[in-house]
């Protein structure tokens, strides 16, 4: 028994070859990954962390929520929003709660 695997583990060609080469395909699946998934969703999340900084009072903004509001004024010490959302209705929101800016352009 010992003699078959001897035998055939002396054969030539039996080699691997060269390891890079085997690892090639998962280098191309990893970069592929990176520069179709990981890259954009990278360069989204700095946006908006970059939107969530730029926030001034009397921009319109829509909540995660859905609800559409204008910011009345902004809180730096505690990070918050009073943000108008009615004629007499202010809430208090996280700026991490905002979704979006809305821009008003009207026709």
């Amino acid at each position: 028994m010992l003699n078959i695997l001897y035998a055939a583990a002396s054969q030539p060609g039996a080699e691997g070859g060269n390891p890079i080469m085997s690892l090639l395909p998962f280098l191309a699946i990893i970069a592929v990954m990176y520069f179709l998934m990981i890259r954009p969703q990278a360069k989204k999340q700095k946006e908006k962390q970059k939107m969530l900084q730029n926030l001034q009072a009397g921009d319109e903004i829509l909540t995660i929520g859905g609800i559409y509001g204008k910011i009345e004024s902004i809180n730096e010490k505690d990070d918050k929003l009073i943000v108008s959302i009615g004629k007499d209705l202010k809430v208090n929101l996280s700026r991490t709660a905002v979704a979006s800016k809305v821009n008003n352009t009207k026709k």
